[in-house]
């Protein structure tokens, strides 16, 4: 276990910084760092023997703590989403076999089998006293060195994966490259983050640490919901925000006005693609830039991104890049037998994440892309989701954007559908924000697409099924469409 790492160093530093001063505020209530240390410190001594860690992660105070706990006893956090049903989670909690999980005692009454030989901690609330079950140890020890979360990954277009994310990655990623000789904040830094990524999610693991690691206090809200949100920004007056970008559009399309968002300089946002349309049209309506984003969680963050300075210089000519290599990362375009190409030319995307340290391989992604002769990067789809309809190959993510520049449509989703005599056809599901009829939907298609890339079905829903990082579930409507 890595019970000395910068990162555990860092986190015990800000904890013990100033005590009394307000740490997070979650429904209304401010809670300080003395609050959080506590229970972490309780959660560090039940964890610093059984290695792996699961935790039932939700948004509040007490599971923040817990996380920490686990990072400052040196033990690896196993993320456990207590919202995929019951029976996935019971599934998924029997074949990892942990010797500790940690969660809500609701949630550990539902999902845990008191018959278990696991031992459970059960945190009601961040003021409460941790409740501990012991129990007989009939678990795998697989103690995994060096390892802090082992992370869920979206589940986009299938069953989530849990991917490694080491010390050294997370430090690099929330404290920066040189996390091994950066220097602990001497006290709380001005003003208040808002956090409303779940932390089932790498983007909310990500920017809990980070403000810890800063010392920065934080609202942390259960999800994103316009309303409660909005609140936070008007109360907070935050510089920068992050949405993914169903949030984004959420808000683009609300009755807010430039004076709600006054404060903020910046809006990041990744997880997803996002349309340049939509970006501009943010800026237009608030004056505020969005600068997105790519990642993954099996980078430990982000590898390419916009900073404020490039925008300002490059966007009208740039528009819709997800942004220059960040953090030390490399980035280049491969043919499909892996040789390097040319700028400007399409193929599979390879990243050396810097996170992963200057001897780490080149990792292939499933991503389309170009890379330009200034660095700036476009994704142009995934891959592996390309539908060969007839031959002639449609990008999903072409067709939603197509959809989604509708201005009935405030979300879409597009998948392949199989056919027995073309292969396969693009099929769509659209969330709409006022009514409109598909017939008028296709037409709009057919003025901006080819006429192969047409979906060959729309369905329109109250709400497209997501998974907790915002992004459209894939899988749900794909069996939607198998069974309709």
């Amino acid at each position: 276990m890595s019970t000395d790492h910068p990162l555990r160093r860092r986190i015990s530093a800000v904890l013990g910084l100033q005590p009394d001063a307000r740490a997070i505020e979650y429904d209304g209530q401010w809670f300080s760092w003395a609050q959080v240390n506590e229970l972490a410190q309780r959660i560090a001594s039940v964890g610093v023997d059984h290695g792996q860690v699961g935790i039932l992660l939700r948004n509040t105070p007490a599971h923040v703590a817990a996380l920490l706990g686990v990072l400052l006893g040196g033990g690896t956090v196993v993320v456990i989403n207590p919202s995929r049903g019951d029976d996935r989670i019971k599934a998924d909690i029997e074949d990892l076999r942990l010797p500790l999980i940690v969660g809500s005692p609701a949630d550990l009454e539902a999902l845990v089998d008191p018959t278990d030989h696991t031992t459970t901690v059960a945190i009601a609330g961040l003021t409460d006293a941790p409740q501990v079950s012991s129990a007989a140890p009939d678990t795998v020890d697989d103690r995994r060195a060096g390892v802090a979360v082992r992370m869920l990954t979206s589940g986009t277009t299938g069953p989530p994966k849990r991917i490694d994310l080491t010390y050294d990655m997370l430090a690099c990623s929330v404290i920066g490259t040189d996390y091994d000789s950066a220097p602990a904040p001497t006290q709380p830094r001005a003003g208040v983050a808002i956090v409303n990524a779940p932390l089932v999610h790498i983007g909310g693991v990500f920017r809990v640490l980070q403000c810890v690691c800063e010392a920065r206090s934080f609202a942390l809200l259960e999800r994103f919901e316009l309303r409660r949100w909005a609140d936070a920004v008007r109360r907070h007056r935050p510089r920068a925000v992050s949405l993914v970008p169903a949030a984004l559009r959420t808000v683009l399309h609300s009755d807010l006005t430039r004076d709600d968002l006054a404060s903020i300089r910046a809006v990041t946002s990744g997880t997803a693609p996002l349309s340049a349309d939509d970006a501009d049209a943010f800026t237009a309506k608030f004056g505020i830039p969005v600068l997105t984003s790519y990642a993954a969680t099996e980078f430990g963050g982000g590898v390419a991104g916009w900073s404020l300075a490039d925008y300002q210089r490059y966007w009208a000519a740039k528009r819709g890049s997800v942004g220059r290599a960040t953090l030390g990362a490399q980035l280049r375009v491969v043919d499909d037998a892996g040789v390097p190409l040319g700028p400007d030319q399409p193929g599979l995307l390879e990243v050396k994440p810097g996170q992963l340290g200057p001897s780490a391989d080149w990792l292939r992604t499933t991503d389309m892309a170009r890379i330009d002769a200034d660095g700036f990067v476009w994704i142009l789809g995934r891959a592996d989701q390309a539908i060969i309809r007839g031959g002639f190959k449609v990008m999903p993510d072409e067709v939603r954007a197509a959809l989604e520049s509708h201005p009935a449509v405030h979300a879409a989703a597009v998948v392949g559908r199989p056919d027995e005599r073309l292969g396969e056809t693009p099929v769509a599901m659209v969330e709409l924000r006022e009514h409109v009829e598909t017939v008028a939907l296709m037409e709009h298609l057919r003025t901006r697409l080819a006429r192969y890339e047409v979906p060959t079905d729309i369905a329109v829903v109250d709400q497209i099924p997501r998974t907790p990082s915002g992004k459209a579930d894939l899988g749900t409507v794909r069996r939607f469409f198998e069974h309709a």
